[in-house]
């Protein structure tokens, strides 16, 4: 199937994948595959037209954040001279709307490990207790249920390499089996409130709660603050805040949770509605400068 692109529409395939937003696509002879839920499928762009196969339109545009205006967006986080170097670097870059239950693993994972290194940890997983699936000859494989880590033991998560947080993936699991993950209830709440039930997750802190937020839940205003925000913030806005508190979290690696949310607080409120869009192109412009 196609789906053309128009001014509105503006898309780049490559930079949304790729950006550290997700962790489970692979390119493939030109083409991106990606497994969302129970569906492999496969997608490419040629300029302004998205080819894909096994879904249909409405999945790509809800997937993709087609919905979203990006000019408006654009514009409106542009807002100084850094940001307008990232936002030039990288349009097209649309924040994606994962699965809310991939989306919380993947993050719990994801603490204090690199990209690569959380790919590993999430392939371990879904080889081990996700469903192989096929399409164009290749193998794939779902991401696990809550079931499936739910039952599973520390000892079989660990082997994974998951490490210390087996515990958590495996505590938050039970918690989803049990109870079940309202992400379309949280949608539909405040940003704060839906934050305050997420961190009830084990493994879930602030962090990852933002993550979740923004990358699977549309909560554009959510601004998750790691290694690399926090160099972002402290090259380009440190004159936003006390010279005291930048010397402090300049000589540590990890923040307390009282400085996070002052960081945290900074990105919504100068970025705005939109933050959440300003981190990714923030984010990932740090991290290919280096």
């Amino acid at each position: 199937m196609n789906l053309r692109l128009d001014s509105t529409h503006q898309f780049n395939l490559d930079l949304t994948v790729s950006c550290g937003q997700a962790f489970r696509w692979n390119k493939l002879n030109g083409w991106w595959y990606g497994i969302v839920r129970e569906k492999v499928f496969k997608v490419r762009q040629i300029g302004n037209q998205l080819e894909f196969e096994n879904v249909n339109t409405n999945f790509i545009r809800e997937y993709f954040g087609m919905h979203d205006d990006l000019p408006k967006i654009l514009s409106q986080i542009a807002k100084d001279e850094h940001a307008k170097s990232a936002v030039n670097a990288f349009k097209g870059l649309r924040i994606l709307r994962q699965d809310p239950w991939e989306c919380i693993t993947s993050y719990i994972c994801a603490t204090y490990k690199n990209i690569s290194a959380v790919k590993q940890m999430l392939f371990n997983l879904s080889e081990k207790f996700g469903d192989k699936v096929y399409l164009d000859g290749y193998n794939f494989y779902t991401f696990p249920k809550p079931e499936g880590l739910a039952k599973a033991t520390l000892k079989e998560l660990a082997e994974c390499g998951l490490g210390y947080r087996a515990k958590y993936v495996s505590e938050t699991a039970k918690m989803v089996y049990e109870n079940g993950f309202e992400g379309e209830r949280l949608r539909k709440i405040t940003y704060e409130k839906a934050k305050e039930e997420l961190l009830n997750f084990p493994g879930v802190g602030l962090k990852v709660a933002d993550c979740v937020l923004l990358f699977s839940l549309g909560k554009l205003e959510a601004f998750p603050v790691d290694v690399w925000i926090k160099r972002v913030i402290l090259r380009y806005y440190a004159s936003h805040f006390p010279d005291e508190f930048i010397r402090k979290i300049s000589v540590k690696n990890s923040l307390t949770n009282s400085e996070y949310k002052k960081l945290n607080l900074f990105g919504r409120r100068y970025f705005g509605e939109y933050a959440g869009y300003a981190q990714e192109y923030l984010y990932h412009y740090e991290r290919t400068q280096c």
